[in-house]
């Protein structure tokens, strides 16, 4: 697409911020109302999976020297799940705000 062939903007809602030697235009767009629990508990789940997509490769890991990634994704998976909590702690939180 050429520059004359995008729509035009209305010029009264375009905000720009100024940072250093450079301006960037800023959207007008409202902010998506996500806490993040679906997030976390779907990467949560891929480091499961992951885990437990490796555990039969233990010994050929152990042999090359890549035990690692096994206790990378437990690691992801334990730390996903203390994350998970926290985005629920927070979301039930914001709704008690909101409903008060």
């Amino acid at each position: 697409m050429t520059p004359s062939e995008y729509p035009e903007q209305p010029v009264e809602e375009v905000r720009t911020h100024e940072i250093g030697n450079r301006t960037y235009v800023v959207a007008n767009v409202d902010p998506l109302d996500v806490d993040g629990t679906r997030t976390v508990a779907v990467g949560s789940g891929l480091f499961l999976v992951a885990f437990l997509a490796l555990l039969p490769f233990r010994e050929r890991l152990e042999a090359s020297g890549h035990t690692w990634w096994l206790w990378t994704c437990l690691a992801g998976f334990g730390l996903g799940v203390i994350g998970w909590e926290y985005c629920r702690r927070r979301k039930r939180h914001r709704q008690s705000a909101a409903g008060a």
